[in-house]
């Protein structure tokens, strides 16, 4: 999916579930890591995480967009738009837009076990001569990388 199409699709979800014309651009961002989209209220775009498409389902990706419009729209109108404020969530309900986007897949390098058996993943490698395990403070064995 393209910039421009996901223009469309924004503009056409804004009209469909809001009654209200999106007048900005909306466009992906690879450099959001831990968040599905952002909303700017500077410029008032909208940015979408690519990952919400390419993880994920076009549900996700909808859900989404709407919730990023609700926060549009709400500030548009002067209303309050953060996450706490009951007319956000009064939108949210109404709309079926998600609250929080879904968890990146985790792709951790590193596994390690325990003498206990307790697993432990991580993305850097770490000396087991000087770690032991965080639960049960025994000493700590590569398995395999890769998990």
């Amino acid at each position: 999916m393209t910039d421009a199409e996901l223009q469309s699709l924004v503009e056409s979800i804004s009209i469909t579930d809001f009654e209200r014309p999106f007048e900005h651009q909306a466009t992906f961002n690879r450099r959001l890591r831990t968040t599905g989209g952002r909303y700017l209220l500077a410029t008032h775009n909208l940015e979408i995480n690519p990952r919400m498409l390419t993880d994920f389902d076009e549900a996700t990706l909808i859900g989404v967009i709407q919730h990023e419009l609700i926060h549009y729209h709400l500030h548009m109108q002067g209303l309050p738009h953060q996450h706490r404020d009951q007319a956000f969530k009064q939108e949210l309900a109404r709309t079926g837009a998600l609250r929080f986007a879904p968890a990146q897949p985790q792709t951790a390098k590193w596994h390690y076990c325990c003498a206990n058996g307790h697993d432990i993943y991580r993305n850097r490698r770490m000396n087991v001569k000087r770690y032991v395990c965080g639960k049960c403070r025994t000493p700590l064995k590569l398995m395999n990388p890769n998990g």
